[in-house]
């Protein structure tokens, strides 16, 4: 989809659907905000952080494990920019999208096992397999 500035504050998608469309970058960030939010509560912004994000891994880790949160110990977690819609988590035969995706990395140890959780910045963090884990692009540097 083409994207391009077509005045202050939006932006144009290009065509979709057989009509161009074009949107306030205010309903833009509306849109994207979360919408498992509970009824009656906000949204949640799109970009949540890294603290976030580090407390939604651990809680999955210590469903995921059986470990009390205080036998779990995180390793690293980072901002991280991934190279493809596949936040560094290719499940074979599928396509993702071709673009560079801002995210985060979380990893936990857990009884001597390293849990791998990849993230988009508005996503819940989920854990991927040692054997599927790329790493991210290292900072600076957007076509590895």
């Amino acid at each position: 989809m083409r994207r391009k500035r077509v005045g202050p504050g939006h932006l144009s998608l290009g065509w979709a659907a057989g009509c161009a469309c074009t949107i306030g970058l205010a309903a833009l960030a509306a849109c994207a905000a979360d919408s498992s939010a509970p009824p009656g509560g906000a949204p949640q912004p799109v970009a949540v952080g890294v603290a976030a994000v580090i407390e939604k891994a651990l809680a999955d880790a210590e469903q995921r494990t059986g470990l009390p949160r205080n036998q779990l110990k995180v390793e690293s977690a980072e901002s991280v920019t991934w190279p493809d819609g596949s936040l560094g988590c290719p499940k074979p035969g599928m396509a993702y999208t071709q673009a560079l995706v801002p995210g985060y990395r979380v990893r936990i140890r857990a009884a001597g096992e390293l849990l791998d959780y990849h993230a988009g910045r508005g996503g819940t963090p989920a854990l991927c397999p040692a054997e599927l884990a790329r790493d991210p692009l290292p900072d600076g540097d957007p076509t590895r």
